[in-house]
């Protein structure tokens, strides 16, 4: 088709869709392509913007590497992997779900743990933490032999793929629920963190006036046969960013209990100070069980990063 104007652009491109053999793709792309002919025309972009926007979506690719995704973490900071989570969970988004982001920091290949055990692989400052976990179907019956693959950041700030210091795999653990749909680790108490602004997400952070900052939380992925796999995030109550997850992930029905407890004997021996508790109770969908893609495959090298933290304004 010979385009006369403007307005002949739209239906050039969906017409050449309709040629597509997969009718699902032809559903996703018209749509794409519908709503993006409107923002450019509602915004009246301009060249430059459209160059600039360009170079953005390009700066997000060369800014991922093995140990760091930033196409992820713009996806969360948009909002738009919270909203593809809560649409897909929950009876499609009708009711309250125990489903969260998977998030950029999930690697494949930790061993499977006895319950119980702890996933603190090399010195790591914090405060111990012993989790029970329980994993129940929509019935509320107890699903058995579920894999519950668990991973956090240190207490100042970083998962251990983004920090030399730590030991390979240090906070990450894969464990299976028992005949009571239980798993339990110990670990130790999750801190808030900033997430890293040294490419695109940083800019357009800077640009909104928002802070960085994540509220504290322990990641689950519960893998079970016949069941939907389901990503997760527990939080604590008591971090002050809840209401301002830069990622928007954060749900009533996530924000766990980490109770604190003092002059109280720890479930292990070697603890003699304050400890923290965490119990939960995560509820899976039936449906097909798949592995997501790892969104990281590897560890970082070199220096330890530095994390710069964003003011609100």
């Amino acid at each position: 088709m010979i385009i006369e104007n403007q307005l002949d652009i739209t239906p050039a491109v969906l017409a050449e869709l309709e040629r597509a053999q997969d009718p699902r793709f032809r559903e996703i792309m018209g749509a794409a392509v519908r709503h993006l002919h409107a923002f450019v025309r509602e915004v009246k972009l301009t060249e430059p913007e459209f160059q600039l926007a360009c170079a953005t979506i390009a700066k997000l690719g060369h800014s991922t590497t093995p140990s760091h995704n930033e196409v992820v973490l713009a996806a969360g900071s948009l909002g738009i992997s919270s909203l593809v989570c809560l649409l897909n969970n929950g009876d499609h988004g009708q009711t309250e779900t125990t489903a969260n982001l998977l998030g950029p920091f999930w690697r494949e290949g930790v061993d499977v743990m006895p319950n119980g055990a702890s996933i603190v692989r090399s010195t790591t400052p914090g405060v111990p933490l012993f989790v029970n976990a329980w994993v129940k179907d929509c019935d509320g019956k107890p699903v058995d032999g579920a894999v519950v693959d668990v991973w956090q950041s240190s207490s100042e700030g970083f998962y251990e793929n983004q920090d030399p210091a730590q030991a390979d795999m240090n906070l990450r653990g894969k464990f299976i629920t028992d005949a009571a749909g239980h798993v339990s680790f110990r670990s130790i108490k999750p801190a808030g963190y900033p997430i890293p602004v040294n490419g695109p997400v940083g800019d357009l952070l800077r640009a909104q006036g928002r802070h960085n900052l994540r509220p504290a939380h322990i990641h689950f992925m519960v893998v079970k046969p016949g069941y939907k796999t389901q990503f997760s995030q527990v939080y604590s109550s008591d971090d002050p960013n809840l209401d301002t997850d830069v990622q928007f992930a954060v749900t009533k029905k996530l924000v766990g209990q980490y109770v604190q407890h003092e002059n109280v004997t720890a479930p292990s021996g070697d603890v003699s100070g304050p400890w923290y508790s965490l119990d939960y109770t995560f509820t899976i969908e039936a449906g097909p069980s798949k592995l997501p893609r790892a969104p990281i495959t590897g560890k970082a090298s070199g220096p330890r990063p530095t994390l710069e933290i964003l003011k609100r304004t």
